[in-house]
């Protein structure tokens, strides 16, 4: 029985001391309502970038997000506009 005891108080001393001591783990929320951002892929590339910092072009009455200004002139030279 007082194994049992021993051992729940040091699990409590321990998770009280990481609560002070541990990593930080908050995750901060953006201005887009909770959402931290959204992953768009380049079609040119096939990378993933926040939509935030992507390129965007409308092509054919659609919107097209590129990680760069060159993967966005390929696809348009691609295309043949």
């Amino acid at each position: 029985m007082r194994l049992v005891l021993l051992a729940l108080l040091a699990y409590l001393l321990y998770r009280v001391l990481r609560s002070f001591f541990g990593p930080s783990q908050k995750i901060m929320k953006s201005d887009t309502d909770g959402v931290i951002d959204e992953m768009v892929q380049d079609p040119i590339c096939k990378t993933y970038i926040p939509l935030r910092d992507a390129q965007r072009r409308v092509i054919d009455g659609r919107e097209q997000y590129f990680c760069s200004v060159q993967c966005a002139d390929r696809f348009e030279k691609q295309r043949g506009h």
